[in-house]
């Protein structure tokens, strides 16, 4: 069975409560809660949430170390990690071999639209490791990259 990994960082546990007016209404739960509905069976759905860039770094280490071992096949990352899109290169670094591996698919995700923000949030460390980007469409943004993983791994 392949795994897709639904990684979520700093702040999204707030989701649905912190800033609606940007991010909606809809809870964390609520959103990986519908992905799972949409999973196919023979893909599982992992998700994980930490405020914490160590905490993401070694889920991601984890994940790849059980990947090269032929003990984990990781067909697609959806990853929001919030704030740390712009600043960690150490998270970036955690994905890159995923991308180099080349069978893992990495969508970036975020629920606002980056670019129509603050310049702070124009640009992604993570973007040019990641096969796209969704941003601006709320939570749909997580369907459309689950709908990519699963459309391009067929």
């Amino acid at each position: 069975m392949s795994k897709i990994l639904v990684i979520n960082g700093p702040n999204l546990n707030l989701l649905g409560l912190r800033e609606p007016h940007i991010y909606g209404t809809q809870t964390l739960d609520e959103i990986v809660h519908n992905l799972a509905a949409m999973c196919p069976e023979s893909f599982a759905l992992e998700h994980f949430q930490s405020n914490s860039e160590g905490e993401l770094i070694t889920f991601l280490n984890q994940n790849y170390i059980q990947h090269v071992q032929n003990k984990t096949e990781i067909t697609g990352i959806i990853i929001n990690a919030g704030g740390l899109t712009h600043t960690s290169v150490s998270l970036r670094d955690a994905l890159a071999p995923f991308t180099a591996s080349g069978s893992t698919l990495i969508v970036e995700v975020h629920l606002s639209n980056i670019f129509a923000r603050e310049s702070l949030r124009h640009q992604s460390l993570i973007a040019p490791i990641s096969h796209g980007i969704m941003a601006g469409f709320g939570p749909y943004c997580y369907t459309l990259a689950l709908h990519f993983i699963l459309k391009i791994s067929q």
